[in-house]
C-alpha cells in the first residue's frame, strides 16, 4: 500500500499497551520466592547472562559485515523471554511454576543488560555501529516503552492485592482488561510494525532471509547446551525442562521499542527482531515434543501422558 510507511508513527501508541499487558505478567510480588530456588536460579542466570551471550557473538559473526542486521540479531538474542516461554513450558511439562516464580528477576536482570547495552554492542559490533546509535531516542524509548510501563505494571499488581475498596477493585478490573487484550494487542502491534516496514524488506529480503538459519541455528544451540546445563546442576527434569525452554525463547517484545528507535541506517533492525519471533515460534511447537524426549521422566515413555492436563 502506497505511504504504509507513515504507519510508524501507531507503532508506539500501539506497542506501549502490549508492553504493559506483557509486564503485568510478570508477577513481582513472587520475587522472593524465586530468590529462594539457588540451584534452578543459578543456572537460569548462567544460562541466560554468560552462555547465551557466548553462543550470541559467535553467531553474529555471520552477519558481522551488515551493522543493521548485527544490531538487530544482538538486540534480540540477548534478552531471555519472561512471559510465552511459561506456557510453551507448562505444554511440554516442565516447571512452569518455578520459571514463574523466577521472571522478576529475570527482567530486572534484563534491565540492567539493556543500560549497560551500549558496552556490549561496543564489544560484540564495534566502534562503527555503536557510533550510528542516537543516544537521545534510543534512552526515550528505554524510558518511556519499557521502564515506564514496567512501574506501572508493578504498581497495578500491587493495587490490585492490596489496595482498599476502589483502589483494589479498579487495579483488579485493569490487570484482567488488559490480560484479555494480549492477543488483539500482540496482532495489532505485528501487522503496525511489518505495514510500516514492509518497504524495507522488499529492498533487503536477501539479507533479511540471511538471518532466518542463524536464528535457528540459535534455538538448536541453546536447546543442546541447556540439557547440558540441566544435567550440570543436576536439577530434577521439570525444571530442566524449564531451563532449557527459557535457554530458546527471547523477549522480542521488549527490544522492539529499542530497534524502531534506532536511525534511518539501522532500518531493517526492527524486522530482524519481528524475523525472530517468527522463527522462534515455529521452534516452540516443535520443542513441545522435542524437549520431553530429550529430557524424559524417570520410568516413562518418552512424551508419554505429559503436558495432556495443561489448558
Amino acid at each position: 500500500m502506497p505511504g504504509a510507511g507513515a504507519w510508524a508513527v501507531l507503532v508506539e501508541p500501539v506497542l506501549a499497551p502490549l508492553l504493559l499487558a506483557t509486564f503485568l505478567a510478570v508477577p513481582f510480588a513472587a520475587l522472593g520466592a524465586g530468590l529462594r530456588d539457588g540451584r534452578f536460579l543459578g543456572a537460569l542466570l548462567v544460562l541466560n547472562f554468560v552462555v547465551v551471550p557466548a553462543v550470541v557473538f559467535g553467531l553474529s559473526r555471520f552477519v558481522a559485515h551488515d551493522d543493521a542486521l548485527l544490531v538487530g540479531v544482538l538486540l534480540v538474542l540477548l534478552a531471555p523471554c519472561v512471559d510465552y516461554v511459561i506456557a510453551f513450558t507448562a505444554l511440554a511439562g516442565g516447571a512452569a511454576e518455578r520459571l514463574l516464580a523466577a521472571a522478576p528477576l529475570l527482567m530486572l536482570v534484563q534491565l540492567v543488560q539493556l543500560v549497560v547495552l551500549p558496552v556490549l554492542l561496543r564489544v560484540v559490533a564495534g566502534e562503527a555501529a555503536v557510533a550510528a546509535v542516537d543516544a537521545g531516542p534510543f534512552v526515550r524509548a528505554l524510558v518511556m516503552l519499557i521502564l515506564v510501563p514496567l512501574a506501572l505494571a508493578a504498581l497495578l499488581q500491587w493495587g490490585a492485592v492490596r489496595g482498599r475498596g476502589g483502589v483494589r477493585c479498579a487495579a483488579a478490573g485493569v490487570v484482567r482488561g488488559f490480560t484479555a487484550a494480549m492477543v488483539p494487542l500482540m496482532v495489532v502491534t505485528l501487522f503496525t510494525v511489518v505495514a510500516s516496514q514492509i518497504r524495507g524488506v522488499g529492498e533487503r529480503l536477501p539479507a533479511l532471509a540471511a538471518v532466518v538459519p542463524l536464528f535457528a541455528a540459535f534455538a538448536a544451540v541453546m536447546v543442546a547446551l541447556g540439557v547440558v546445563a540441566a544435567r550440570w546442576a543436576r536439577l530434577d527434569v521439570p525444571a530442566g525442562r524449564a531451563l532449557v525452554f527459557s535457554g530458546v525463547t527471547r523477549n522480542s517484545l521488549v527490544v522492539l521499542p529499542l530497534a524502531l528507535a534506532l536511525p534511518a541506517s539501522l532500518d531493517p533492525a526492527p524486522l530482524v527482531v519481528v524475523t525472530q519471533t517468527l522463527v522462534e515460534l515455529g521452534a516452540m511447537v516443535s520443542l513441545v515434543r522435542l524437549v520431553p524426549r530429550l529430557l524424559p521422566l524417570h520410568g516413562q515413555s518418552a512424551g508419554a501422558g505429559e503436558g495432556r492436563t495443561v489448558t
